[in-house]
């Protein structure tokens, strides 16, 4: 197959068969075989209904339904489970994201070779409350994960296969893809202007409470992809500097009180000095440190689940049962 298009959704029934129409009549003038992979985040509105329409009327639709809203990376994670297309292209389904976009992204990764394609909204059609912020979250992230990118979060983005098979979408580390496959070994990322749509059904699904949680999101990545597989070479690193030098600092206070009373010098009790505190505060740090350290590497080798989520219902997926698993 050539082409899985993944579109999460959340409460988009007056948009979906206009999305549907759009990209149907796109991917057939360019020759594509395709599958339409809509992925249900909970709605409470008619949107399963018209996936399951959708999907009676044309049988490369498929659908997955979430018994509850887990959030865009769930949806995003399952839909990549599902995906069986050459290349895989994700996009919003409020129509701000153009079908028309498709065989250019198409293009990069099937001919051009890249593993990653990220659309960049050169020009939005959103509200300043809600470009500034993202404006200023992109360049954090350029600066941290060194990839030059000027629109993390745009959700029209194309995959080839391999990428979406080989990396995990959890919690809210949508933003974030382009780091996690450059973490993961994909590292050929390229970027394309597209076009960003006016807004044409409905409202905003996401708040400002976004972008403190990408900044929060951005650092787990950062500290996950640096230290997952091996997180004792941090928090044990750390508690040994620390301990260490609270040793130093209590063997010198220790040596000091010896020293004065063999020369017969009036010395103070060493507990009423404040080095002291400083001294045992960092030995039991640097321990806890180590023992997290410990404890953290033992964690990481038995967290299998962070990735399940219940999948109510499906259409036209074949091994659903896996979606659960």
């Amino acid at each position: 197959m050539d082409l899985s298009l993944v579109i999460p959704l959340l409460n988009e029934e007056e948009s979906l068969q206009e999305l549907h129409d759009w990209i149907v009549r796109t991917v057939s003038s360019e020759g594509y075989s395709y599958e339409i992979i809509f992925v249900d985040d909970g709605s409470t509105d008619k949107s399963w209904t018209l996936v399951e329409a959708l999907a009676a009327s044309n049988p490369n639709v498929r659908g997955i339904k979430f018994r509850r809203n887990f959030g865009k990376s769930a949806a995003l994670n399952s839909g990549f489970r599902a995906a069986s297309g050459n290349v895989v292209i994700t996009m919003d389904a409020d129509l701000q994201d153009s079908p028309e976009e498709i065989p250019a992204l198409y293009k990069m990764i099937a001919v051009d070779g890249y593993d990653l394609v990220s659309g960049w909204k050169k020009k939005r059609h959103d509200p300043l409350n809600k470009t500034f912020p993202s404006k200023f979250f992109n360049w954090i992230t350029r600066r941290i994960s060194g990839i030059k990118l000027h629109d993390f979060n745009c959700g029209l983005k194309a995959y080839s296969l391999e990428v979406v098979k080989n990396i995990e979408v959890y919690g809210e580390m949508h933003r974030y893809i382009p780091v996690i496959a450059k973490n993961a070994g994909f590292g050929h990322i390229g970027e394309k202007v597209v076009t960003h749509q006016s807004r044409k059904y409905g409202a905003t699904k996401f708040g400002i409470e976004r972008f403190m949680k990408g900044y929060l999101d951005l650092l787990s990545i950062t500290f996950v992809s640096k230290f997952g597989k091996r997180p004792m070479h941090f928090f044990g690193m750390a508690g040994t500097i620390m301990f260490i030098l609270g040793f130093i600092a209590a063997a010198w206070l220790g040596a000091q009180k010896i020293y004065y009373l063999h020369h017969g010098i009036k010395a103070t009790l060493v507990t009423s000095s404040p080095y002291f505190y400083l001294a045992l505060t960092l030995m039991i740090i640097g321990s806890q440190l180590f023992l997290a350290g410990f404890l953290a590497e033992m964690i990481s080798r038995i967290a299998l689940d962070r990735n399940r989520y219940l999948v109510q219902k499906t259409v036209n997926i074949k091994d659903a049962e896996e979606l659960n698993q």
